[in-house]
């Protein structure tokens, strides 16, 4: 053992409790009476303070989650639309509302061509995203293309499918 050692030793046995035992932590508490609803409103104005959940702002964006959350909305894109046409188709002739397909591709057919390219373009985006998407979800259903990197490559294949799909849904139709 070398020589000053031995001290140190001492030192770290004795003298770290000693100094726990002389520093006192004081935390001063008052408490109140309220009543439930006076509580209950300052619960309400602590929990405007907290962040939402899940708090966004604190990721890296990234195409797994961005996708993720985008393939919910698609959903809801596609769905919300059907169920309403649907809804409107099968209540037009008590309303007097011309949905028959003649009509409607009068309709469409008097639009310039520009318009028609959006329109379709708006409604084959949600779609074909919605259904690359669904493929890739059913590829992890069976258990492959599951670790990091396969599933950000196989996000980014969604992304061009959608984008040529649409294209060429919007253009040749």
């Amino acid at each position: 053992m070398r020589p000053g050692m031995a001290s140190q030793m001492v030192f770290k046995k004795v003298a770290a409790p000693l100094a726990v035992g002389t520093s006192m932590q004081t935390r001063p508490v008052a408490t109140q009476k309220m009543t439930p609803a006076d509580s209950y409103d300052i619960l309400v104005q602590q929990r405007k303070k907290r962040p939402t959940s899940p708090n966004l702002g604190i990721y890296k964006p990234q195409v797994t989650w961005i996708l993720s959350s985008l393939n919910r909305v698609t959903g809801l894109t596609v769905a919300v639309p059907f169920y309403l046409f649907g809804l409107a188709y099968l209540a037009s002739p008590l309303t007097g509302m011309h949905l028959d397909s003649a009509s409607m591709a009068a309709a469409f057919g008097a639009l310039p061509v520009a318009a028609k390219f959006g329109i379709k373009f708006l409604a084959a985006l949600p779609f074909t995203f919605h259904s690359w998407n669904g493929v890739r979800h059913l590829v992890w259903d069976t258990g492959k293309a599951f670790n990091n990197q396969t599933v950000i490559r196989t996000g980014w294949s969604v992304v061009g499918l959608t984008v040529a799909s649409t294209l060429y849904l919007a253009l040749a139709y």
